[in-house]
């Protein structure tokens, strides 16, 4: 599955790889402005003072890696700052950023980035519906994780595919809470001794929802701390390239292992819904013109309250008001906006269509007239 991508520079970007070494020096000696989307899991630096039992004094599989250990706070920031701008070279313009953290470190990696000048765009609280309980029991439950999603800069046209999340969703705007539960059964990944491979991969779920909502397919995803694999193996089912790297053979292993048994979607299940705005604009006068309705025909609100013409220029006119459907629309609703396409029908048959039907025509035109869809 690994490839080799040649950059505009003439360096090669290394496709579907897992890289080993430190992810620093490995982010350094990539093309810059060659990576789409970063989403890093960098260590939490919990701070753990001694062991973790249960209330039947069985111990607690808590992170208590090296990878996870820093001298000092000063120490963990510098860390930080080394490898955000790491990842800030690597990004593509219009590239973007999604860091998870717990309370142990999340604030200190946002006010990284914010130094840095990446421009947070969203925070997100992924609830989880299954967190492990406080054993001690004094402290709140830590159930939550936070995700910062940050473009690279102010002026990055970053990615966002509204109308998928949307219909992930079940046609209802996705909030900033994701309720997703950890791994747990068949998804965590065990290693020979039949212990967890890695005390804190998360799951497909929560990486799935974060590749739909700020990726296209064939973008280049980067990881700089791989683990188990958790983004690569979502990003291959997806249509994604991913570049991983990760210090830890063992964890390297596992990653490839588990890769090597994802199977990649099929061509027609990697479309998502699109976003309307950036469909080609297609004015209502449009409409007028070529005929497809008629200056005095009449259009009719939802519900069939309110009655208006089509005029020779585009606009409406209705018993007090004249303007543009949208403007129209709004007025007779005593709203301060109004979405004239869906709001407006015509009849054919005796049946009430939205002319948002007539624009859809229109646009699919103007679609097959530039091969987009060749």
């Amino acid at each position: 599955m690994a490839r080799k991508l040649m950059t505009e520079q003439g360096q090669t970007l290394p496709l579907n790889e897992i890289l080993d070494g430190d992810c620093i020096e490995r982010m350094n000696a990539l093309p810059a402005g060659s990576v789409d989307l970063i989403f890093a899991d960098p260590p939490y630096n919990l701070q753990l003072k001694g062991d973790l039992h249960r209330p039947d004094n069985s111990l607690v599989d808590a992170v208590d890696d090296h990878w996870d250990q820093f001298s000092s706070f000063a120490a963990y920031d510098k860390f930080t700052r080394d490898w955000l701008a790491a990842a800030k070279r690597l990004l593509k313009p219009n590239g973007a950023i999604w860091v998870i953290g717990s309370y142990h470190n999340i604030f200190r990696v946002g006010a990284a980035l914010q130094d840095n000048e990446f421009w947070v765009l969203n925070d997100v609280v992924w609830r989880k519906s299954n967190p492990m309980p406080n054993f001690r029991g004094k402290r709140l439950t830590n159930a939550h994780e936070t995700l910062i999603w940050a473009s690279r800069d102010e002026h990055s046209k970053y990615t966002f595919n509204y109308e998928a999340l949307k219909e992930l969703n079940d046609g209802v705007q996705m909030r900033s809470d994701w309720v997703l539960p950890i791994c747990t059964g068949h998804e965590r990944l065990k290693d020979e001794h039949g212990d967890k491979a890695h005390p804190t991969q998360k799951p497909e779920s929560l990486l799935h929802r974060i590749l739909i909502a700020t990726t296209n397919a064939g973008d280049v995803v980067l990881d700089p701390f791989f683990g188990t694999g958790t983004t690569g193996a979502v990003a291959k089912m997806l249509g994604r390239d991913f570049i991983g790297i990760e210090r830890e053979a063992a964890y390297r292993k596992v990653a490839a292992e588990r890769i090597a048994r994802v199977r990649r979607f099929d061509a027609s299940a990697l479309e998502i819904t699109g976003s309307k705005r950036a469909e080609p604009r297609v004015p209502f006068g449009q409409v007028v013109e070529r005929g497809m309705l008629r200056p005095g025909e009449e259009l009719y609100s939802l519900g069939n309250r309110f009655i208006a013409k089509v005029r020779a220029d585009g606009t409406l006119i209705g018993t007090d008001v004249k303007g543009s459907i949208h403007q129209v629309g709004a007025h007779l609703e005593g709203a301060p906006s109004c979405n004239g396409w869906t709001y407006w029908h015509f009849k054919r048959d005796g049946k009430m269509i939205p002319i948002d039907i007539l624009r859809q025509q229109i646009r699919a035109e103007l679609e097959s007239s530039d091969g987009r869809k060749h």
